[in-house]
This record gives C-alpha cells, sequence and structure tokens, in this order.
C-alpha cells in the first residue's frame, strides 16, 4: 500500500513555494531522516482505530507527566527511576496470546497462552528490564454466584521450551516459573515477575514460545483452599465467569546512541523580537499539521524554537562566541569576501517525552534529547 501523500502535502503548503511531485518525494526523504533520528524505522501505523486502540496504562501516563513537569533533573536521564533500572523507552508489550480451554476442562482448570512479540525492540537496544504483569478482574454474574464462587484462584505460570507436536505431552515440554493464590475481590488482583533473562532470548529468532498461564479456582474456605472437584459442597455452577486477565510485559530499553548524561532544563518561553541578532525565536510544531496525531499520543505538539539572526563584530557577552568566533568576525569585518561571519547555532537544548503506538498496537514511551532549542550563539 502506497502511504498517503496528504500530510506531506499538507506540510508543502506551509512554504512558500509551488511544490512539484519531485518536492513531495523530497519531504518525504526529510520526513525518513527525522523518523530515523527519533529511533523508528518508519512512519508507525498502528493497526486499529482510534477508538478500537489499547488504553494507555495508567503508570504510562503518571511517568509521561512527571517528566513534563520536571523543571531540572539532576539525575542521569537515562535511568527509568520508576524501576530503577538505565534506559529511555518504556513499552507495554502487549500479549498476543490465546485461551487454550475452559473451566470444564483439566478438571475444572483453564489455561492461557501468553506471548509477547519482543521483535519490537531495534537491535541496537539494550534490555534492562522485562517485568510481566498479569491483572485478573472478576465480576461475578449474580449474588448467588458472590456468594458460592471461588474466593481465589491457584495461579501457576509456565516458560515453554519448545513447540508441542499435536498429541504429545506440553507438561514435558514447560517449566514452572511461579505458583501462587490470588484472592479474588472486586478490586483487581494482580502478579508482576521480573522476565528479563527470558525477555532477553525471546529477542533470538526461533527461541520465543511463549508462556503458559494455568488457573485453577479454589475453595471459599479461607482455611482450607482445597480445589473444586465433582461433588464438592460448593459446586461451580455454568453461570460463573472466568476472570478477565490482562497481561503485559513492561519493557525498558536503552538506544545507547540517543542517550547522553545532561540535565534536564526547564522549558524556556522566548520573547518576541524583530532583532536581526543572533537569538532564539519561537518554532511551534503541531503533529496534527504533518498528519502524525494517529499514532502520537501526547504531547500534541511542543515548542521546538530555532536559531536565526547575524553575529555582528563585535561580538557582545549576550552573543555566547567563542574565541574562535570572536576572531572570526573581526577578520570578516576587515574582509568580508573572503571570511564569512560566525553561524548562530543551538547551544543549549532540552529534551522532550512521547508517548505513542508503534505498529502493534504498543503503546511507547520514549525521551529524546536534544529536541527544544534553549539558546543560541555564534560558533
Amino acid at each position: 500500500m502506497r502511504p498517503n501523500p496528504a500530510p506531506l502535502l499538507l506540510l508543502a503548503a506551509c512554504l512558500p513555494l509551488v511544490y512539484t511531485l519531485s518536492n513531495v518525494e523530497e519531504l518525504k526523504s526529510q520526513e525518513r531522516l527525522f523518523l530515523h533520528s527519533l529511533g523508528l524505522s518508519g512512519r508507525p501505523r498502528p493497526a486499529g482505530s482510534l477508538q478500537a486502540r489499547r488504553h494507555v496504562p495508567s503508570a504510562l501516563w503518571k511517568m509521561f507527566r512527571s517528566s513534563e513537569n520536571i523543571k531540572v533533573q539532576e539525575s542521569d536521564p537515562c535511568t527509568v527511576s520508576e524501576y530503577g533500572v538505565r534506559g529511555n523507552i518504556i513499552r507495554y508489550v502487549q500479549d498476543q496470546g490465546r485461551l487454550v480451554s475452559g473451566w470444564s476442562s483439566c478438571q475444572l482448570c483453564v489455561e492461557k497462552q501468553l506471548f509477547f512479540n519482543m521483535s519490537v525492540l531495534q537491535p541496537v537496544e539494550l534490555l534492562s528490564l522485562a517485568q510481566l504483569e498479569i491483572k485478573f478482574h472478576w465480576k461475578p454474574f449474580s449474588h448467588a454466584e458472590l456468594l458460592q464462587g471461588p474466593r481465589a484462584l491457584s495461579v501457576s505460570l509456565y516458560k515453554v521450551i519448545r513447540a508441542t507436536l499435536r498429541g504429545a505431552n506440553a507438561q514435558a515440554n514447560r517449566r514452572l516459573l511461579l505458583s501462587q493464590s490470588v484472592q479474588l475481590q472486586p478490586d483487581p488482583a494482580s502478579i508482576t515477575l521480573d522476565l528479563t533473562s527470558l525477555g532477553e532470548s525471546w529477542r533470538k529468532p526461533g527461541r520465543n514460545y511463549g508462556l503458559v498461564l494455568e488457573l485453577l479456582p479454589l475453595s471459599a474456605d479461607p482455611e482450607d483452599l482445597l480445589p473444586f472437584r465433582p461433588g464438592n459442597s460448593l459446586p461451580l455452577e455454568p453461570t460463573f465467569t472466568l476472570p478477565l486477565i490482562q497481561a503485559s510485559l513492561v519493557a525498558v530499553s536503552l538506544n545507547p546512541h540517543q542517550c547522553r548524561s545532561r540535565q534536564r532544563r526547564s522549558a524556556v518561553h522566548l520573547p518576541v523580537t524583530p532583532s536581526n541578532v543572533c537569538k532564539a525565536r519561537r518554532l511551534y510544531i503541531d503533529f496534527k499539521d504533518v498528519g502524525w496525531q494517529d499514532w502520537i499520543i501526547a504531547p500534541q505538539g511542543y515548542m521546538a524554537n530555532y536559531c536565526h539572526g547575524e553575529c555582528p563584530f563585535p561580538l557582545s557577552e549576550s552573543l555566547n562566541g567563542t574565541n574562535h568566533a570572536i576572531l572570526q568576525t573581526l577578520v570578516h569585518s576587515l574582509d568580508p569576501n573572503s571570511t564569512p561571519q560566525p553561524c548562530c547555532v543551538p547551544i543549549r537544548l532540552s529534551p522532550i517525552s512521547m508517548l505513542y503506538y508503534d505498529n502493534n498496537d504498543n503503546v511507547v514511551l520514549r525521551h529524546y534529547q536534544d529536541m527544544v532549542v534553549d539558546e543560541c550563539g555564534c560558533r
């Protein structure tokens, strides 16, 4: 499918030029270069509609808003403090597994396959953390179900070490990772488990066979959590419902090419000035104007700013000139035809954070350095 050129034409319409097809191709090339600078191989195209896409986890919203509100960050900007690991990319990789069986088989147990596609990480990324998060939501159909139904689940989590042929013993190809009970309450119950080493192995081709989650309803007696069996005094009625199972893999990774140790600076509100002297000028980038609102969740845009103006002789301290720039302006004043003026360039920049959907509808929080021009100087 050919890409839609409409967003690029919108960008072209902002410029005082008559754009031909070659100009649009040049804009596409510039878009690719910018996406590459963001660590993206191409423009993400989420599969689902905006309404059907995955809900943004509250933890990611909290981290995004925290990064927006920080005025000065004295610690390493490439550390995710919420998890205590190095990283500048946080992904909530969604479960692509399926329900294997229902409550009626395996003596009232249920099995669910969990599968997380780790190929969404680029080869350059260093995996710092892969944390499994499973939430159980149980809403009984009736008051009788609430009183007679299971009060807890026996939860077993297995790593699948190889594919199982039809008819073969599946248990022989599994390794137990976790076994515990979970109380069923109106509020969601949750389990977290560190799977970093396993997640790293899943990045290798042919090594990701996923997980199997096995659930078994337990007796309502708090002193004696016995499995339900035929003839039990607390029978499992047909109206009893499965808990809703939501599983995510929080993958924190570090792109070393986009992470340098710098202090995070406060946002700079630049004065509007008509002066021709080198200064930072306002430039707001609205992602809707370039057609990226379908994959960028937040922010809707940001104040990028840019540097523009002359570096005249003599250079004042306000122009932040280097010794070389001062000498260059002196030579330029004596012989302007052979030596150009120094250039007005960014000398202080600050980062931004972005929430977006990738091609697999995973929600990604990414921190980008050097995205906002805070101060300019002559160089």
